[in-house]
Parts: C-alpha cells; structure tokens; sequence
C-alpha cells in the first residue's frame, strides 16, 4: 500500500533530463536511488521533510533537496513533505512548539499577540525565540521519528502481507498442477 501511495506522486526523471536548466546536473539526476520508489529510500526522504516542516527557516524544500542528494535518498519526496507546514497550518505548529518549548524551559508560556512588522521581529520575538526554536527541535524530531516508524511499519506489514497472498497463489498453482498430473 505505502509503494502504490507514493508511486502515484512520483517523479519520472526522465521528465526532468529533458529541462535545458538541469543539463549540467544530468549525470546526477541518473542515480536511481534518488528517483525510486523503495522502502529504504522513501522513508527516511519522508522522516527528514516531516523534520524539516517543523523548523522556521526559509526554503525548507531546497534544504531537503540538498540533504537528500547528501544521503541519497528519494528528492521528491524529501522536497514535498515539508509543504505539511503552510500558512494553514503553520500558526498552530508553531504554537504548539513554543508550548513544548516553554514546558520544557520551566517557563511560564505567554500570551502572544502577533503583528507582522519589522519592529515586532526584533522586540517582541526575542522574548519568545528560545522556547519556539527548541520546541521546533523537539517536535521536529518527534514528529520525524514517528513518521519513521509509521510509514516503515505500514510498508514492512504490506510486504509482508503481499508475500502471503503470493505464497497462497503459487500453492494454488502448484496444487492444481499435482492434480493434473494425477
């Protein structure tokens, strides 16, 4: 079930061989491993985007991108997984990060009363950066290796569950044939 989730959001990258932008980094679009759909690559590249949505930095796709060339593992997924945090769903987990945070810091969460402006930025955020950066670390972390474990369980029970249904069939067969041949 987890190859036929992600197998329909795959990247063909021949598709990608043909851009007259990516010529020079053909040779290393060529690696399999970056492009296949195979458990040990698809699910650290979802473990390290679901790290990398929870933290606040900008171009959290790029960074995947370059960290999954680094490790070889699957680049588009690795580059989609980080879209989790949008601008929907970015407030509640950055919130819920700066709660983990201030828990942890033995600090006694404030309330937060949002204004985007520059002057905001420098006074205000420097009372809540601490508590919101390790937050991010934590669930960050938290998040990935539960991702981890989920999608490798989910994909360990499925090969599993495929290799049974195929064992069955080929004693079907088999025993068919032991009855013709009788």
């Amino acid at each position: 079930m987890p190859r036929s989730v992600f197998k329909k959001f795959a990247v063909k990258r021949h598709e990608f061989g043909d851009s007259w932008a990516l010529k020079p980094f053909q040779r290393l679009m060529a690696e399999p491993r970056y492009w296949g759909i195979r458990r040990r690559t698809v699910v650290p590249s979802f473990s390290l985007g679901l790290f990398l949505c929870f933290q606040p930095i900008p171009a959290q796709p790029i960074i995947a991108t370059l960290i999954a060339l680094a490790t070889r593992i699957n680049i588009p997924i690795a580059a989609a997984t980080p879209f989790i945090s949008n601008p929907l769903t970015m407030p509640p987990m950055y919130y819920a990060c700066y709660r983990v945070g201030s828990w942890v810091l033995g600090q006694e969460p404030q309330p937060i009363d949002f204004e985007i402006s520059f002057e905001w930025l420098t006074t205000t955020f420097l009372t809540y950066w601490q508590p919101v950066t390790l937050g991010c670390l934590i669930l960050g972390t938290t998040s990935a290796a539960l991702g981890y474990i989920i999608v490798d369980s989910a994909w360990r029970f499925t090969l599993h569950d495929y290799k049974i249904q195929k064992r069955k069939r080929r004693k079907a067969r088999a025993s068919g044939r032991d009855v013709q041949q009788k």
